[in-house]
């Protein structure tokens, strides 16, 4: 027992910093037996908090934790069997443990143990049942018990044998020394102790004898404090009756008092509610006379109903308890506070509408009177008349939404009348300074232009010739952007004042909530034109967006029949179109007086995606009339109709594009078209001409070569250099076709030596062969004497000449080339005949020196 005892403290405890009181090995009572120790412990240091611990002992003999309960935790400890000696015993914790003991006695031992430890610590909080009261308040263990007996023994031997004090020990020294003498001699040493005990006791008893008097003495002093105290209770007895009475009218005037203070809180707070009351509902004389009178045609009477609604909302907004609403002074004035607002709301909601009608029913100039600059209409006169009323219209706003989102739709219906007619009036100006000319028919040929959709739009016509009037090229441009000059600021004026006038900038969730208000409550007060507002929000506009588009109901198709009448009125009117609306576009966008998200930059460009679409389709027609084209069966050389046709809208849009801000559209198109135009003189080698086709196309690719370096166009750089290289290949295409003329059969022949030779007949064996013996090469070589190749080369020179175009100057070039051809061909025959025909003595009638002196003379009598 003491192995396991140091075992668990060495192996378990210490290191925890606990201290074992007591062990009991355990099993669980009607399970395997399969062992465990139950400990007692306390901490080491304070607070000390004892605790139950059941430790197992695993395989390998060492000692591990299984559960710990604080021993607060323990709620019942049941002994089994109260007379019988039974081994089993329970603990109550969150449940019931049962337990079996190997012994009895460890059993009482380990019930005493605890039930000390709750009666120190828990103060008996625990219950203990069917625990002998032995176990409880006696008997401990037999090793407890012998320990005890050595401790109370050696107790009881320190009682007996004190250790003297200091003095005493010296007063024991002392009476030896006197009696020194007599100390050899016990029996007489004891005998004087003994009288000298005697004579004190007989001292004592004479002193108590004599202090006899002086005792009476203070018992009679004694009596009479004793008395004193009586009276002095007494008289405290009265005070205390007496304080009584006066405890009863203290709290009696204290309660008087607190009602008091009571009474006075509450009249405080009611006056500060009656205060609240006749102060934020309180609406003045003056501003109730302003409400019903609704005098709105004067500033006067503008401001004073500004003011007048200010303070009526204010009333109206003043947050009172649900109780005063049933006072009937609160509800009289609530009442007269909704009469007076649904009043003013008439009045207001009628005089905004006849000022809505008014404007929208104003005269436009008339256009029969004589016009020196065009103008766009301003309408700054009138919101400068309904900017006083911005106040109120948020007084709506917030005072009835559903009455407020009617007024914006009365607005846009009345005023989209006036920009109907100041619009198209503008557009007819317009069209007057553009076309330079005024005829009262102008509107009917633009309807009618307009109504016919069989003809693309902006395309570019074929034929140029018969066309009169045609304005300067930068005529359209000018006047395209001083059109959309005018209607910026009208557009921007008109987009300000209605975000301000009826707040559509404000945060798209209100007005969301206010659209869905006045669609629930106003339904029956929208006209049978307005659009409906339950579409999703999704599919529905930006609030002043969809406002402004139906207020310029009218600006886009306008807009789109100008556009229409500037490029049907010039050939190339569809790049002009472009580039004004690509750089209107960009002007206002950098521009810092331009909104946001005007309406105007919509318009815009969609016009610009519409006219880059017409742009492209125009591309595309002149593509397919290039490629497509028929060459006159006539064709004489020079420049075809496709490459001036190409030269002539590349000169005209570069041009245009040439302060442009973007020309990735242009560079699209000079792709496109340079791309028709090299596959229509690709088409010439099907022709039937009667001029040679590679001369042609030599010519033409020679043209747009030269015409590109001109230009310096980027994106063209790559179809600079293939024109050149098609140049190159059809220029010598061209010589070697030509150069067989003038010594025809001498050539004929050496091709035929050549293809001998190519199928391996040997260079000294060819002069064998039947057709190409010496005497047959003697015979074409007296063909060709000098004279003869000098007349011809004359012939062939006249020829290029007549066929050449002059302003293209490539007869140097072609001639230039011919002569080197012809003397490579002439050191071939010479080599030729060299190899086949050595030793035959056969030779030209001419040498290097005659030919080169021939091609000199033929150039310097042509200068």
């Amino acid at each position: 027992m003491a192995s396991l005892w140091s075992s668990l403290e060495k192996d378990v405890f210490n290191p925890q910093k606990k201290r074992l009181l007591e062990t009991v090995c355990v099993w669980k009572t009607g399970g395997k037996k399969k062992m465990s120790i139950l400990s007692v412990v306390v901490d080491t240091l304070r607070p000390l908090q004892p605790c139950l611990v059941e430790v197992k002992v695993d395989r390998g003999e060492q000692y591990k934790i299984a559960y710990s309960w604080p021993l607060a935790e323990l709620k019942l400890v049941d002994g089994k069997t109260l007379n019988q000696a039974s081994l089993d015993f329970d603990l109550q914790f969150d449940k019931v443990y049962k337990w079996t003991t190997s012994s009895f006695d460890e059993k009482q031992t380990f019930i005493r143990c605890l039930w000390k430890l709750t009666h120190r610590f828990l103060a008996s909080s625990v219950t203990f049942v069917n625990v002998p009261s032995c176990v409880v308040e006696g008997r401990q263990r037999p090793q407890e018990d012998r320990k005890d007996s050595v401790e109370t023994e050696s107790q009881e031997e320190l009682s007996v044998y004190q250790e003297m004090t200091p003095k005493e020990a010296a007063d024991v020294l002392k009476l030896m020394e006197e009696y020194e003498p007599l100390v050899n001699n016990s029996v007489a040493f004891a005998e004087q102790l003994s009288n000298d005990l005697h004579v004190l006791d007989e001292a004592n008893l004479r002193a108590i004898i004599s202090s006899e008097k002086q005792v009476t003495q203070l018992m009679s002093s004694i009596d009479e404090a004793l008395a004193e105290v009586a009276r002095v209770e007494e008289i405290l007895q009265i005070y205390d009756e007496l304080l009584g009475s006066v405890k009863q009218q203290m709290d009696h005037i204290h309660h008087e008092n607190s009602l008091l203070h009571r009474i006075v809180s509450n009249k405080t707070r009611l006056m500060d509610e009656i205060l609240f009351l006749t102060t934020h509902l309180d609406l003045s004389r003056e501003h109730c006379d302003a409400l019903s009178r609704a005098d709105l045609s004067s500033p006067s009477g503008v401001e004073a109903c500004i003011a007048a609604a200010e303070a009526l909302s204010g009333c109206m907004n003043t947050q009172i308890q649900p109780g005063y609403r049933k006072m009937q002074s609160v509800a009289e004035q609530l009442i007269m506070f909704e009469t007076l607002k649904q009043n003013f709301e008439s009045s207001l909601i009628s005089h905004i509408r006849s000022i809505f009608e008014l404007q929208g029913n104003a005269q436009v100039l008339d256009l029969g009177q004589p016009i020196n600059k065009l103008s766009a209409p301003s309408h700054g006169l009138h919101h400068e008349e309904l900017v006083p009323y911005a106040p109120l219209m948020a007084w709506l706003r917030n005072a009835n939404p559903v009455l407020f989102c009617d007024l914006p739709k009365v607005y846009a219906h009345n005023l989209s009348r006036l920009y109907d007619r100041e619009i198209k009036a503008f557009f007819e100006q317009a069209r007057t300074f553009l076309l330079g000319r005024r005829k009262g028919s102008l509107r009917e040929s633009l309807e009618k232009l307009m109504g016919n959709r069989q003809q693309p739009q902006w395309s570019l016509p074929g034929n140029r010739e018969g066309q009169e009037d045609t304005p300067d090229k930068g005529n359209i441009i000018k006047m395209l952007e001083q059109v959309l000059r005018e209607l910026q600021p009208l557009c921007t004026a008109e987009q300000q004042f209605i975000e301000k006038f009826f707040q559509l900038s404000q945060d798209p969730a209100d007005l969301q909530v206010l659209e869905a208000s006045a669609t629930k409550g106003g339904e029956s007060m929208a006209s049978p034109e307005d659009p409906p507002c339950t579409k999703p929000r999704s599919q529905q506009e930006e609030p002043t967006t969809r406002l402004l588009s139906e207020i310029f109901s009218c600006l886009e198709p306008e807009l789109r029949g100008f556009l229409d009448v500037c490029s049907k009125d010039h050939p190339f009117g569809c790049v002009q179109v472009l580039v004004a609306l690509n750089d209107s576009v960009f002007e206002m966008w950098d521009s810092s007086s331009a909104l946001p998200s005007s309406f105007l930059n919509t318009v815009l460009g969609n016009m610009l995606l519409l006219a880059k679409s017409s742009f492209n389709k125009c591309i595309g027609t002149l593509c397919k009339e290039i490629k497509e084209a028929k060459m006159p069966s006539k064709l004489k050389g020079g420049i075809l109709p496709s490459v001036s046709r190409f030269e002539e809208f590349v000169n005209f849009s570069e041009e245009v594009f040439r302060t442009a801000r973007r020309r990735g559209e242009l560079d699209k198109a000079h792709l496109r078209l340079a791309a028709s135009v090299f596959s229509s003189i690709n088409s010439l080698s099907s022709a039937n001409l009667k001029v040679n086709t590679d001369m042609v196309m030599m010519e033409n690719f020679h043209h747009i070569h030269c015409f590109l370096c001109q230009k310096k166009i980027h994106c063209l750089e790559s179809k600079k250099r293939e024109a050149k290289q098609r140049c190159s290949e059809h220029m010598e295409k061209y010589v070697i076709k030509y150069l067989g003329q003038p010594l025809e059969k001498l050539n004929h022949f050496f091709e035929g030596v050549r293809g001998r030779m190519a199928q391996g007949v040997k260079e000294e064996e060819v002069s064998f062969q039947l057709a190409y013996s010496k005497q047959e090469l003697r015979k074409v070589v007296e063909k060709y004497p000098g004279k003869e190749v000098k007349r011809a080369l004359e012939t062939l020179y006249r020829k290029i000449r007549k066929y050449l175009s002059p302003e293209e100057n490539l007869l140097p070039v072609v001639w230039h080339a011919m002569e080197q051809e012809f003397t490579r061909q002439y050191q071939e025959f010479e080599d030729l005949i060299q190899r086949c025909y050595a030793g035959s003595g056969i030779a030209m009638d001419f040498t290097m020196e005659d030919l080169l002196s021939y091609f000199n003379s033929i150039t310097l009598s042509s200068v």
